[in-house]
Order: C-alpha cells, then structure tokens, then sequence
C-alpha cells in the first residue's frame, strides 16, 4: 500500500513526464511536415528525409501512447489498487513508479511478458 507522500513523488514524477513528452511531441510535429516531390533535393537526399519523416512520425505516435497512459495514471492515482501488479498483484516497487509512473506490471511479469 503506498502512503500519501509515496503517492504525491509519483504525481510529480507523471507530472514532469506529462511536461516533457508534450515538449518533445511539439518538436516532432513540426518535423513530419511531408516532402514535396518538387523538393529541390536530391533523390538520395529526399529518400532519407522520407525515412527520417517516418521514424519522427513512429516516435510521435509512441510519445502520444505515453502522454495518454501518464493521464490515465493520474486520474487512477488515487485508487487502493494503484501500484500493484495488474497480473500476480504484488507492489510495484516505487523506484520503478517513480521512473515509469504508467507501469501497470511488476519487473517480473513485465520481463515475462517479452
């Protein structure tokens, strides 16, 4: 069971999160803007903004997952049954809360699940 401080570090850590992942989401979205095929670069040259474009829009898209678990987190915050493992119900230790405030899973079934 996790005290009410352990509970409040948490909240700021999601927090800290929440501020950073929205800060990097701000500085992807401005590079998936598409590349013209009338882009004066070369073919090689725009094959590799291509990729570097579908890279940034995967990050984005895991970064968004994140933001969305770190809300969820804090709207759960609250309840008995947060920091406990969702499959053998142990505690999740609060060093691994406070470093993945979303962690539904212990590190050992965490690691089971691949």
């Amino acid at each position: 069971m996790l005290s009410e401080k352990e509970r409040e570090q948490i909240r700021e850590a999601a927090k800290r999160e929440i501020r950073r992942i929205s800060e990097q989401i701000r500085k992807l979205e401005s590079k998936i803007s598409p590349v013209s095929p009338d882009c004066s670069l070369g073919r090689l040259t725009r094959l590799e903004a291509m990729g570097e474009k579908a890279v940034n829009e995967e990050l984005l898209a895991r970064d968004r997952l994140r933001l969305l678990r770190l809300d969820n987190t804090l709207k759960r915050l609250d309840e008995a049954s947060f920091g406990l493992c969702i499959d053998c119900e142990e505690p999740i230790p609060l060093p691994r809360l406070l470093i993945r405030p979303e962690s539904l899973r212990c590190v050992a079934c965490a690691s089971d699940r691949g």
